[in-house]
């Protein structure tokens, strides 16, 4: 079956953040406008939202691979079998300054993912690969197979995962640059005040007096003074005792694992979220 750009653009949708928030509440208006709108409420009549869902899942995987289905496709083929210890964690648009990683994982270093497709362009990539690099030890692009001459040697210090659109498979092309520097400017944005006080603590045998107003301020002097090993594995220790969430699904589930991230779903939440796809018809 062919379908028209505009179509594929409005099935891209249905995974939106916004939308996994109204199934959790029953609403499924956008499914229902979707189908109207596309002549489809006939081939799914008394089908239930899951099943939309999915067929729109396996739809974008052959004719539109876009973010959404490149994020899910990489977490699931690539990064959950890479969590490695009970301690390590994923997290989706992962900010970092002005910028936000697509993917970013913490476990024995710490890893960005930014995320090409067919239809983005580069305008912002060069900002955005600095910024990452200036706190994670490595970082990577995820780009279609077919785009590979376009970014291999697009910055020698980013390491190139390929994907295969046919195959549905990621392959390492180049291995990226392990750096254990950070710069503690942009440290200090993406730290929580808990967080850094937590490093302060960790590192000084005697913490100095601060109050509300200046505490900012000493903690950033003390972490610029802590050797770049120790404040990196004090940063990756930090980070990791952030909520994510670990409760990835499995089988026919899967393509749903990059919203339930993205959402921070707990068990139960994604459960919920499972029933009113599989129980809700049209």
């Amino acid at each position: 079956m062919s379908y028209s750009a505009h179509q594929l653009r409005d099935f891209s949708y249905i995974f939106s953040r916004s939308n996994a928030i109204r199934w959790l509440k029953g609403d499924f208006s956008y499914f229902d406008a979707l189908l109207e709108r596309h002549n489809m409420l006939k081939r799914y009549k008394s089908k239930s939202y899951y099943k939309v869902l999915r067929d729109t899942y396996k739809v974008l995987k052959t004719h539109y691979p876009n973010e959404y289905l490149l994020k899910n496709e990489f977490l699931n083929k690539w990064l959950i079998n890479q969590l490695g210890n009970c301690d390590s964690k994923i997290f989706s648009e992962f900010r970092i300054g002005n910028a936000i990683a697509d993917l970013a994982m913490f476990n024995g270093s710490s890893k960005a993912f930014e995320i090409k497709t067919i239809l983005d362009n580069d305008s912002r990539l060069k900002n955005q690969l600095n910024q990452y690099k200036k706190i994670f030890n490595e970082v990577y692009l995820i780009i279609p197979s077919e785009c590979l001459d376009k970014y291999i040697d697009y910055d020698k210090d980013v390491g190139v995962i390929s994907y295969d659109c046919k195959l549905g498979s990621f392959a390492l092309i180049v291995k990226a640059t392990n750096d254990i520097s950070i710069d503690v400017n942009v440290l200090m944005q993406v730290l929580r005040t808990k967080e850094y006080l937590w490093i302060v603590n960790q590192h000084c045998d005697v913490v100095p007096s601060m109050n509300a107003f200046n505490q900012f301020e000493i903690s950033k002097e003390i972490i610029s003074g802590i050797p770049s090993e120790k404040l990196n594995a004090l940063f990756l220790d930090v980070i990791k005792k952030r909520n994510s969430t670990e409760s990835f699904l499995k089988n026919k589930y899967k393509f749903l694992n990059q919203l339930s991230l993205s959402l921070n779903m707990d068990e139960k939440e994604i459960e919920t979220m499972i029933m009113q796809l599989e129980t809700q018809t049209l």
